[in-house]
């Protein structure tokens, strides 16, 4: 008696397997439609549109919707005003990012170290950084820096106009920033600080390898990429500062401290201008864009150097 073994078909298998994948990626657009109709509604849409209004002559009511080429553009390029709040936001990024970075790294070595009340200057480093702008804003110009009965200069014994000086005002915003969002820089240092194998330290040691060493050779580069992080997001939050010019100064004295994003809210809702507002805030988008691949470019071949 001879039995029949039927030759397995050769397609059946290729067919499944592209059916269940198909059954996957239908089900996985479905959890993540809710999150897609979100995004393009408010993020897509809105960048779209803001890129149609730069390319035209629209105002704030709406009226007078013509498109007009590049002109806005070609018009911000020579403005004066412009370049001057520009020039004011590219001063306070590079007079804000570094301090805000290595006092990060110094107050997280600090309280890594510490062997008694950790929860306290955790706190009080990363305390502020939970105030809202208003209320930084508020403290530092009620108490902080009049000229007359304010704490910094009643402790210096001095009459400075802090604010009011243009060549103070940029220093002045960018002590009130470091104080107030130095605590988020902190926080991710400190973290990274705690993920550290402690044997690394521990072989160090036993090698004879000092303090120094051991920060040298191993707290350092094992930082490396929070470190990356940390100078990427500053240098975006820093391009994108606002609100606490915008309530201390108010851009003056004289537009020493005026952002471009004020002079954008200035255009769009002084002037009614929301055409060429736009064409301003693409310029700064396109500035954040290139930033940000300069410093992914420069981080990335640094490691790759190191590795």
């Amino acid at each position: 008696m001879t039995t029949t073994v039927a030759a397995p078909t050769t397609g059946s298998a290729p067919l499944a397997e592209a059916k269940v994948r198909r059954s996957w990626t239908q089900h996985g657009l479905l959890f993540v439609a809710p999150f897609l109709l979100v995004y393009l509604a408010f993020l897509v849409w809105p960048t779209l549109l803001g890129l149609r209004m730069s390319l035209s002559s629209v105002n704030i009511a709406g009226s007078n919707d013509r498109l007009v080429g590049f002109a806005n553009y070609a018009e911000a390029f020579g403005d004066p005003r412009m370049w001057r709040s520009l020039w004011n936001t590219v001063v306070f990024t590079a007079l804000s990012t570094v301090p805000l970075v290595l006092l990060g790294l110094l107050f997280a070595l600090l309280v890594h170290n510490l062997r008694f009340m950790q929860w306290l200057w955790r706190l009080s480093f990363f305390g502020p950084f939970l105030l809202p702008s208003a209320v930084v804003s508020i403290l530092w110009l009620r108490m902080i820096y009049p000229p007359d009965f304010g704490l910094l200069n009643g402790s210096l014994g001095t009459d400075i106009l802090w604010l009011g000086d243009p060549g103070l005002a940029m220093w002045s915003m960018v002590l009130t920033t470091v104080w107030w969002t130095v605590g988020f820089n902190f926080l991710l240092y400190l973290a990274a600080l705690q993920s550290i194998p402690q044997h690394l330290y521990e072989a160090a040691a036993i090698d004879g390898a000092s303090a120094w060493d051991k920060l040298r050779a191993i707290t350092l580069p094992m930082l490396s990429r929070t470190t990356a992080l940390i100078v990427i997001l500053q240098l975006l939050a820093s391009l994108k500062v606002f609100d606490q010019i915008y309530l201390m100064t108010g851009g003056g004295p004289e537009d020493a401290t005026r952002p471009i994003i004020e002079y954008a809210y200035d255009m769009g809702f002084t002037s009614y201008r929301i055409g060429y507002a736009s064409a301003v805030s693409y310029i700064l988008f396109v500035l954040i864009v290139v930033v940000s691949l300069v410093q992914l470019r420069m981080f990335r071949k640094r490691e790759e150097a190191s590795s």
